[in-house]
């Protein structure tokens, strides 16, 4: 790891992203869809689909289901209809319902802030889990998607090859104050600023710390 300031880099990111609309799970966390069960789902219903498509998504759902049980009730035809055009909808219409149905049989209908609970339902990884106990449980916890994996290896400040690989270099490196926030920081300014193809770099607020790694063009 390269000596980067990696506090200073986060504090003008935010300043950047004030203006941009917040990352999904944040956003649905405002509008009072925070419960680790509601940021679980909602996180699935997100995976390879835009947060732009999946907020409006989620809001439906949560708008005629929104616990364990009012969603377990729900004939997976309907959870599907619900969350289409999401990617993989069909699949992932199976997968919130047998979360929900095991949140009540298993849990007294809410779900625990417990990793390995969360691990354990089909369609959840270490970054849905993660953000689910970040935002939904208040613990520190690191979610780490293509935007923040990108950006941190552009910085120099982790060199890995996978989003995986990512969050446990930055579990050892990150101080711990900055877990939940690189997320809610990262992914507007991925989104807008620092993208994948031709980042704005000429207004970049972080242009002088960034060695621009594996960038090739810029605008």
């Amino acid at each position: 790891m390269m000596d980067f300031d990696i506090g200073q880099a986060l504090a003008e990111v935010a300043e950047a992203v004030r203006s941009y609309p917040k990352a999904a799970m944040f956003e649905l966390a405002e509008r009072g869809y925070a419960t680790p069960f509601q940021q679980l789902v909602a996180c699935v219903i997100s995976i390879r689909t835009r947060d732009e498509a999946s907020l409006p998504l989620c809001l439906r759902l949560f708008a005629r289901a929104a616990t364990p049980g009012a969603i377990a009730a729900l004939p997976v035809a309907e959870i599907d209809a619900l969350i289409s055009p999401a990617t993989f909808h069909t699949r992932k219409a199976a997968q919130i319902r047998a979360i929900a149905e095991g949140v009540v049989a298993d849990h007294g209908g809410e779900l625990p802030c417990d990793e390995t609970v969360m691990r354990a339902f089909a369609g959840v990884g270490v970054k849905c889990a993660n953000l689910a106990l970040g935002i939904g449980c208040g613990r520190a916890k690191i979610s780490v998607d293509i935007h923040v994996h990108r950006i941190v290896n552009r910085w120099g400040y982790v060199q890995t090859a996978t989003p995986e690989q990512t969050t446990v270099a930055l579990e050892a490196t990150l101080p711990r104050r900055h877990w939940v926030e690189i997320n809610a920081l990262l992914v507007p300014f991925g989104k807008h600023v620092c993208t994948g193809v031709a980042p704005k770099c000429s207004t970049c607020p972080v242009r002088a710390m960034c060695p621009r790694i594996g960038v090739t063009s810029h605008r």
